[in-house]
């Protein structure tokens, strides 16, 4: 993904590309590229008072809406559809956006077991590309509201 690829570039962040066969969920995504579900953020979308909003967490965890309710103080807090999001990351593989919810003017919340990892990896904007670079510089990046939201499958 050009876009994505650019900004880091132009931040000097250092990542690695990680090519693999087509996956679709994360946790098959994970398997395919040799990283654990651990150390894998699946990106979650979900609208917020009727605006996108963007949750990374680990990919062995399931979001906990009351907690992410909780955090946002409404209870107007929901999983988006495809057909409410697609739209938003055109060169993007539907379900394989980046988490870089900043370079799209939406808000990011980040689990925070996120931030016992040295490294983050993700969908790189295809279902057979992964970027993996230092969470320190993601966070630096995103500035994602980090929070506890999630629990383990």
């Amino acid at each position: 993904m050009r876009r994505l690829r650019d900004y880091l570039d132009s931040h000097q962040v250092r990542y690695f590309v990680i090519s693999h066969s087509p996956a679709y969920t994360a946790q098959e995504i994970a398997a395919s590229a040799h990283v654990s579900g651990k150390a894998f953020a699946k990106t979650v979308m979900v609208s917020v008072e009727g605006r996108m909003a963007m949750v990374v967490m680990p990919a062995s965890r399931q979001l906990d809406f009351d907690l992410l309710r909780a955090l946002c103080g409404t209870r107007d807090v929901a999983l988006a559809g495809e057909q409410e999001f697609g739209g938003l990351f055109p060169e993007c593989e539907i379900g394989a956006m980046p988490p870089f919810g900043n370079l799209y003017g939406m808000e990011v919340y980040a689990d925070d077991e996120l931030d016992e990892a040295e490294e983050i990896t993700f969908n790189a904007g295809a279902h057979t590309e992964l970027l993996r670079m230092s969470w320190p510089d993601y966070r630096r990046l995103v500035n994602p509201l980090v929070a506890r939201l999630s629990r383990k499958l």
